[in-house]
């Protein structure tokens, strides 16, 4: 019982540390995207790819209201057919970047979810989306990895690298901060 209590202590300080600034600017983002009719583009590896689907569903099907602009929202990770497709015959690296290049128009967002932020997908996916001129958006742990420099916001949950539990702890203020958007947008507040 004493490590469960001490696992939730470190959660907990994870969660006042959160990055209030980042994630108002995400929800101002996507608000602004539904509003204009923009696609949102999400997408992620292993636990992360959880994570942009769930999030996709939460945006998709949890924010529909009568006479309400619907979110064009979609997980990247989620057409396994395609996915495996671009990995067999042009490596896994590309994955999201070809259904980006596809799929995309200017103005459009894509949102990386990267614990490390160090996927090469995710980051060859980043790159392309600022050459098609979307605005980007990373959700990641730790120091932020290379995503932080790739997106125009980055949204970092201040786990620890070394610590035994980090990627656990990364995980879980990811989940929060999406959920934290989610129930904001869906709401209808106003991050600023």
């Amino acid at each position: 019982m004493e490590y469960v209590q001490k696992y939730l202590d470190e959660v907990g300080q994870i969660l006042q540390n959160l990055p209030q600034a980042e994630i108002a600017q995400v929800i101002d983002i996507l608000t602004q995207a539904r509003i204009e009719g923009k696609r949102i583009f999400v997408m992620g590896n292993g636990g992360s790819a959880a994570m942009a689907s769930h999030f996709v569903c939460d945006l998709g099907k949890g924010t529909v209201r009568e006479g309400e602009t619907r979110f064009k929202i979609m997980s990247l990770n989620d057409n396994v057919p395609l996915l495996t497709a671009y990995a067999n015959d042009f490596g896994y690296e590309t994955v999201f970047a070809e259904p980006l290049a596809s799929l995309a128009e200017p103005g459009d967002v894509a949102i990386a979810i990267s614990s490390s932020g160090n996927s090469v997908n995710v980051l060859q996916a980043m790159e392309m989306a600022r050459k098609l001129g979307l605005t980007t958006i990373g959700i990641t742990g730790f120091a932020g990895g290379k995503l932080k420099e790739m997106v125009d916001v980055c949204v970092i949950v201040p786990a620890e690298a070394h610590h035994p539990d980090g990627m656990q702890h990364a995980e879980d203020g990811q989940w929060v901060v999406l959920h934290t958007i989610f129930v904001a947008i869906r709401h209808g507040m106003k991050a600023t």
